[in-house]
């Protein structure tokens, strides 16, 4: 990336409704860094008071024109994932084309992908958006289950403290691990979590009330432990097995059988929190199969063996 006058210039983008821990997270993260590496600028559309979500308005000075001495842009996430005004997505585009490096935290990958700076890539964003995601910019591949995505010049993290790591990535990227650990310290966070580590969500991701064959979501989260199939859910919807295809994608934004395993490993999760059953119980009240295979997909997608979850989240 290029440095000017030696430092490099990290500004965030307040979209108001911005929520107070995502524009915290990138404050703290490149902020306070007395003749440091970074230098950080907060701007927004129109400045002055922006309101922010879970904690008092922000007092903002600078506005959209701060973007275009901009090394990396940070957008956090905001309350309502609506789609930006346009001057907001014209400076988003404007930036990226100057060849700013672009990120997201949270639902911040909504302005991002309404920018179409997401259109071809991979993302990510809080798994509770992620379908919405999906379904408003299907150019994009939408990735739920990843804490950050690095695409090198566009980079997007899951909810909340994701966002530390992506920006803790982003130290080590410029400056090494040295530097990274350092700042990770400062923070009391983890010094790294790797991206493809999977968020902590609650699977799996449910369409709205109304939406889709409705009872057939219901029927199939009670019947986990049965060897469902495409077909055998199509039957029981009573429509064709394309449609399904495509009402499972319009609906969660997954196919029925991805959908179908986030629903399992939800209910395992469920399970090992607030359950003293066997991981060979788990595995087939969950219909995963044996233990083997169990312990190897639930590390593959929620990233940590079902006993280290344990460990971490059961219920005393």
């Amino acid at each position: 990336m290029t440095m000017r006058d030696g430092t490099h210039h990290v500004v965030v983008l307040a979209i108001p409704s911005v929520l107070a821990l995502d524009i915290g997270i990138p404050v703290q993260a490149f902020g306070s860094w007395p003749g440091g590496p970074y230098t950080l600028t907060v701007c927004t559309e129109t400045p002055g008071a922006v309101a922010m979500h879970g904690g008092p308005g922000l007092a903002v000075t600078d506005g959209l024109d701060a973007l275009e001495t901009a090394d990396t842009v940070i957008v956090p996430g905001y309350l309502e994932p609506d789609t930006p005004s346009t001057a907001v997505i014209t400076a988003l585009a404007e930036a990226a084309a100057r060849g700013s490096r672009m990120v997201s935290i949270c639902t911040g990958a909504f302005a991002l992908a309404a920018a179409g700076l997401l259109d071809g890539r991979r993302a990510t964003t809080h798994w509770r958006f992620a379908a919405a995601l999906a379904a408003r910019h299907p150019r994009v591949t939408v990735r739920p289950e990843a804490m950050y995505i690095d695409e090198g010049d566009v980079l997007t993290s899951g909810g909340v403290t994701s966002g530390i790591d992506l920006c803790l990535h982003l130290i080590r990227r410029d400056h090494g691990t040295r530097v990274a650990n350092q700042r990770a310290r400062l923070l009391v966070a983890a010094p790294h979590r790797a991206g493809g580590q999977a968020q902590f969500m609650d699977l799996p991701v449910l369409p709205d009330a109304g939406g889709g064959p409705a009872s057939l979501y219901d029927w199939a989260l009670h019947h986990l432990h049965e060897p469902l199939t495409v077909d055998q859910l199509a039957r029981r919807a009573g429509i064709s097995r394309r449609t399904l295809i495509r009402r499972f994608h319009t609906d969660t934004g997954r196919p029925p059988m991805r959908w179908l395993l986030d629903a399992r490993l939800g209910l395992a999760r469920e399970l090992l929190e607030s359950t003293d059953l066997t991981v060979e119980a788990v595995a087939r009240r969950c219909g995963l199969g044996t233990s083997a295979n169990f312990r190897t997909l639930f590390k593959a997608h929620v990233g940590v063996p079902p006993r280290a979850y344990r460990e971490t989240f059961a219920t005393a």
